[in-house]
């Protein structure tokens, strides 16, 4: 006999008679599982932007090619996710997160084995666009997965638990690469992605949720113009060393990729729905932090490239050693982020962005003056500072380009952001390979002296790249001082 229950008494703030009551969203740790997923992902993307670097000598000798062309490795891996990144939230309104997701890790993990058992350069680049295919799905994916399963008053401390290891990827992959790359082969690079793919395919299967948005229409002209301006300018870049007719064709297909991106401008501005809104622009902050990104990156994206090449090529140090050396950058990086938010409460962003961008080309510059007879406590140091302003510039710009977007806006600048993030690293490995080509008259000199000569110019013209995105920092408004007691109260909150 199936027992009833009598009538709950109503208490106050409970839904009326006869109506569903509310149901709350689940506490934080009930979603611990899907963050240790999304930061898992996270791992695996940063993980991976890093870990190449140092292993780059290594796979130039088993593959017959000089170390210079290997820049193509990088660039192919941060191209295809910066041009898959803006159809990555359309795709996941259309078939869900959880579908997605567990696609994008098993692409990720074919991308890595196809890199494995590349036995060309030109293999190597097609295996890294398909690994692009995966990595560019990974973040924007968890990163919407948590935006919309948890409520909204802890989404600050589930983003921050799920970034953290995206600042454990760098510090750990320059010396995990050098350290496979010496004690086994670069081939393991690649392959360690294989468990981590099946355990994390495994994860997604039991605890990412199928999530879906409002169906909206896909600009997919806006989408196709986009993407091939970043496309043409980047490999037109990219081949600017070349010294035989290839070149000239290249010129032709930057001025094409310049074209494209006119195009979606103008299509942007008469389409309903485009790919992203106009409407930034119009926030000064955004348009001021967007382009001050692409364009401060441009130099600083091709310091993780040039580093580990110049310690190992010009200056004889083993794979492990170069990615020691990188060590201090990254924890001196990690410290700094510490200080953005009162030294922008004290001085202002104008004040904080022009200085510091200025400090950042004259760090990149320095590694001009590096010599085989420097003391090894003054290379750290070197290092240290180095990743200390680069790493405080990136928090201060991303912080500005978003801080006064609401509602639809957040979201579309939130994307074309780490779009215009993945967009300057290809170019700015582009740039720093192209200028070390030049210098380096096509390829690195045997001679370590006249390789370090072809370094050192590389260093001052990627530092004056940097610099001159501080014109563009000084367009800001000045910002008013700060009392101290107020920014001892703004960092309490």
């Amino acid at each position: 006999m199936k027992e009833t229950l009598p009538p709950a008494t109503p208490t106050p703030g409970s839904p009326p008679a006869g109506t569903a009551p509310v149901e709350p969203p689940p506490p934080l740790i009930a979603l611990r599982p899907l963050l240790w997923l999304v930061a898992a992902g996270v791992f695996m993307q940063m993980l991976d932007s890093t870990i190449v670097n140092t292993a780059l000598p290594s796979m130039a000798r088993d593959l017959n090619q000089s170390p210079l062309k290997m820049q193509a490795v990088v660039v192919a891996y941060s191209l295809t996710v910066a041009m898959l990144i803006p159809a990555s939230g359309w795709l996941a309104d259309r078939f869900g997160t959880r579908r997605l997701f567990i696609l994008a890790i098993a692409v990720f993990t074919l991308g890595s084995l196809a890199c494995a058992l590349a036995q060309t350069l030109p293999q190597l680049v097609a295996s890294r666009v398909l690994q692009g295919v995966g990595g560019a799905m990974l973040l924007p994916i968890g990163r919407l997965a948590v935006l919309r399963a948890v409520p909204r008053k802890d989404f600050l401390a589930a983003m921050s638990f799920v970034t953290v290891p995206g600042l454990i990827g760098p510090l750990i992959g320059p010396t995990l690469g050098g350290w496979l790359a010496e004690v086994a082969s670069w081939h393991w690079i690649f392959l360690i992605n294989l468990p981590l793919g099946v355990l994390g395919t495994l994860a997604a299967l039991r605890w990412m949720p199928d999530l879906r948005g409002p169906q909206m229409r896909f600009d997919a002209w806006g989408y196709v113009l986009l993407a091939f301006g970043m496309v043409a300018i980047s490999l037109s870049l990219d081949s600017l060393s070349e010294q035989d007719a290839r070149r000239g064709f290249m010129l032709v297909l930057l001025v094409f990729g310049l074209a494209g991106l006119v195009a979606y401008w103008l299509h942007a501005a008469r389409a309903p729905r485009p790919l992203f809104s106009l409407a930034l622009f119009k926030v000064p902050s955004f348009s001021i932090g967007l382009l001050g990104n692409l364009f401060s990156r441009m130099g600083s994206s091709g310091m993780p490239f040039l580093i580990p090449l110049m310690l190992q090529v010009a200056l004889g140090y083993s794979p492990m050693n170069a990615g020691l050396m990188m060590i201090p950058a990254a924890l001196a990086g990690m410290g700094s982020k510490r200080i953005v938010v009162p030294l922008v409460h004290r001085l202002g962003y104008r004040k904080v962005l022009v200085g510091n961008t200025i400090l950042v080309g004259l760090a990149m510059a320095s590694f001009a003056f590096i010599s085989p007879e420097w003391p090894l406590w003054l290379h750290l140091i070197q290092f240290a500072c180095f990743g200390a302003v680069n790493s405080l510039q990136f928090t201060a710009m991303n912080t500005l380009a978003l801080r006064d977007l609401d509602g639809d806006l957040a979201s579309s600048g939130n994307s074309l952001l780490s779009m215009t993030m993945m967009l300057a690293m290809s170019i700015g490995v582009a740039v720093a390979g192209s200028l070390l080509g030049v210098f380096g008259n096509e390829a690195l000199h045997p001679l370590r002296d006249q390789a370090l000569g072809a370094f050192r110019w590389t260093f001052v013209c990627v530092g004056l790249i940097t610099m001159a995105s501080a014109a563009i920092f000084a367009q800001l408004p000045p910002t008013r001082r700060i009392p101290p007691a107020s920014v001892k109260r703004a960092d309490a909150a």
